[in-house]
């Protein structure tokens, strides 16, 4: 599952690198036809990677939260399902003990 999780993230910021590549890209082409000055696109640059940065801030936190759910309600599951066979193996045992203790008291034949 981790493993999902971590390809997941990375094709993400492989997502954000060519997203950052292709505004660059159309950045440069609206220089290119006068559309926007380079100050102007250098401010949108820079608003963007500010956006992304705090995109995937968030984005991380809200993954860790996630994770520490997730991984606390499997402990909490694997809690419960121990105590189940811990039980079970206790009433295993008893009745064990129980029926070596009638065996040994019951007469045997040749006594």
């Amino acid at each position: 599952m981790f493993d999902a999780l971590k390809k997941t993230l990375l094709a993400g910021m492989g997502a954000a690198v060519i997203t950052k590549d292709k505004a660059e890209i159309a950045l440069a082409e609206f220089i290119k036809q006068g559309k926007v000055s380079a100050a102007d696109a250098q401010a949108m640059a820079r608003k963007l990677a500010k956006d992304g940065q705090a995109e995937y801030k968030t984005m991380s936190r809200e993954v860790g939260e996630k994770l520490k759910k997730l991984t606390d309600r499997s402990d909490e599951v694997a809690r419960a399902r121990i105590a189940r066979l811990e039980a079970r193996l206790a009433a295993l045992e008893k009745k064990q003990r129980a029926k070596s203790r009638a065996a040994r008291s019951k007469p045997t034949a040749s006594s």
